[in-house]
């Protein structure tokens, strides 16, 4: 992902890249708990407040690529 504001050395930049593409492989968007489980699966290490963080955040950090079309539900841009 070629996305300045995202960081791959750090737990968070890791994170969001993750959401990101999961998100583009998902076209119907992805449910806030299932985000989180797949996240978690993906890094089983990382502290599960810092991926509920990160994902909350995801429309607001990155406007441009993630949008909330209903509560609770993620899905890229490019399905808007």
């Amino acid at each position: 992902m070629n996305d300045r504001r995202i960081n791959p050395n750090t737990v968070t930049g890791r994170i969001s890249a993750k959401a990101i593409e999961l998100l583009e492989k998902h076209p119907e968007g992805i449910r806030w708990s299932e985000m989180l489980r797949l996240i978690q699966e993906a890094f089983p290490d990382f502290h599960p407040k810092t991926i509920n963080g990160c994902v909350w955040k995801l429309v607001e950090k990155f406007p441009d690529k993630v949008y909330k079309p209903e509560k609770g539900l993620f899905r890229s841009i490019k399905y808007k």
